[in-house]
């Protein structure tokens, strides 16, 4: 089916802190869009910019071709998508279905299968590039499931991303999402380190991030992320509790695996501390936090 402005209705699930971006461009480029959040008062925005609210999973679900879902932790995606009053049992047959959470790659085959065994399409899609790519529709999706499908979906991709690939069958978007994560991992604890040192060195770490930051050492975090440590800004673009939660996806499979993954390991050891110290709903910035400690003592 040719999906297009007119005979399309994108029923979205979830809407913090990156969904309302995602679903302000769609609205933006002209699609009907039907939204569902667990509190409504986060999809106010939303709703006075045109988008249709549902009380329900299973009403919205009913109402739309298309239905993207970006909520919080696996167990949130199993609610979204099964039972009685989930998205596979209540949306019609030929509808696609695009999972935008950073989830289990083996959830992510099971969601395709039962979508599949239902007459409905299924991607997984999660995406990186925090709350300034969902801010600036540049996300990186990394995607799993069946090239056609994928080809269908891709033009709403590409409303809010700008590196779209298709990696494989169903499970490849979310273990590539793992391979981001387990780099990010280690990269946050080097740039804390390097923040760190050029402030007990007697640097200014403005300064040194200026050399740094276009070099070889150049990255997403250091970049985005650095400017906001050294400005005592932890405001999450991307949560502590959800990095933990990919970094535990990770852990697990890599696991399955037999991989070893050492920096993965240490870098959740460290959030985890930060957890415990009450910083769950902080940006995964806040690391930096442990390194000013150590310097207080």
């Amino acid at each position: 089916m040719l999906l297009t402005k007119e005979n399309t209705t994108i029923g979205f699930v979830g809407t913090g802190v990156m969904g309302r971006s995602i679903v302000s461009h769609i609205l933006k480029a002209g699609y009907k869009v039907a939204i569902y959040n667990r509190t409504k008062a986060s999809a106010e925005e939303l709703i006075h910019m045109g988008a249709l609210w549902h009380d329900t999973v299973a009403d919205l679900a009913a109402q739309s071709n298309v239905i993207i879902s970006m909520v919080g932790y696996p167990k949130d995606v199993e609610e979204v998508y099964f039972g009685s009053n989930g998205i596979i049992s209540n949306a019609k047959c030929g509808t696609y279905l695009v999972d935008m959470t950073t989830s289990s790659p083996d959830l992510a085959k099971k969601i395709y299968e039962e979508s599949k065994a239902k007459g409905m399409y299924a991607l997984d899609a999660p995406v990186s590039g925090g709350d300034i790519g969902a801010k600036e529709a540049r996300l990186a999706i990394m995607v799993g499931g069946d090239e056609e499908v994928f080809n269908t979906i891709e033009s709403i991709f590409k409303i809010v991303g700008k590196n779209i690939i298709l990696q494989g069958r169903a499970g490849s978007g979310q273990h590539t999402k793992m391979c981001n994560q387990i780099a990010i991992a280690s990269n946050m604890i080097g740039v804390c380190e390097a923040m760190a040192y050029a402030q007990k060195s007697g640097l200014d770490p403005e300064m040194v991030l200026k050399s740094i930051e276009s070099g070889a050492a150049g990255s997403f975090s250091l970049t985005n992320l650095a400017p906001r440590m050294l400005a005592n800004n932890f405001a999450p673009g991307f949560y502590v509790k959800h990095f933990i939660k990919d970094m535990t996806i990770a852990l697990e499979a890599a696991e399955k695996m037999d991989l070893m993954t050492p920096g993965l390991k240490l870098a959740k050891s460290l959030y985890d501390q930060l957890a415990e110290q009450g910083e769950e709903n902080s940006g995964t910035q806040v690391l930096y936090k442990l390194y000013l400690q150590r310097e207080k003592l």
